[in-house]
């Protein structure tokens, strides 16, 4: 018998959900309840698709803002370029920067970096009804994304940092999603015209 091999979860937000969090990370921003370098790890976290270590582990060594792009020396699949966005540079820019720390994402202490962004993550999702998101759901939207405007899965792979093309693979059925929205358009469309003409003013 073959042993039990867990299906790896699948979960990407909706635009609706997309920017339900986004409103909730400017309104905690604004209230000022959670620190800016979290703010802003959350934010690279959704633009970049990097992963967390990734973030948390950023330093401004590795920043290139000349060609808009992070140069990470050691990610999961080894050396990768990440590459930045006219927003995503603008986040990196807005960060404070204090002398003498290395981490682009300040920890409490001294020179240190966030561990984690568990708690900061929990109380934005609790308040923006968000319950069953995980941090790393937003690497898989931005592949959702990615799929949605036409991007082919190779340049998708490249975005994340994929060296496998089969890793890639498993977003292929996202590209369907933003056919059903734009059928679902379109019905509409039709279906309040022929109600227009079935019923005239």
């Amino acid at each position: 018998m073959e042993p039990f091999k867990e299906k790896k979860r699948e979960r990407y937000m909706s635009s609706e959900e997309l920017a339900r969090l986004t409103q909730t990370i400017a309104e905690v921003e604004e209230a000022g309840s959670e620190s800016v370098h979290a703010i802003a790890a959350l934010r690279l976290l959704i633009l970049t698709g990097c992963r967390l270590r990734e973030i948390l582990r950023l330093r401004w060594e590795d920043v290139d803002f000349e060609h808009g792009r992070l140069n990470l020396p050691d990610s999961k699949t080894g050396a990768k370029t990440v590459f930045l966005g006219a927003v995503g540079q603008g986040v990196l820019a807005a960060i404070p920067r204090t002398y003498g720390n290395p981490w682009v994402i300040e920890g409490r202490l001294p020179k240190s970096h966030l561990s984690d962004l568990k708690g900061p993550w929990r109380r934005i999702c609790d308040q923006a009804k968000l319950q069953d998101l995980r941090i790393h759901d937003l690497r898989q939207s931005l592949a959702a994304v990615g799929a949605g405007l036409g991007l082919s899965l190779p340049m998708i792979g490249k975005l994340l940092g994929h060296t496998q093309p089969r890793t890639t693979a498993r977003y292929a059925h996202l590209a369907a999603d933003p056919m059903h929205e734009a059928a679902n358009r379109i019905e509409e469309q039709l279906a309040a015209v022929m109600s227009a003409r079935l019923h005239p003013a």
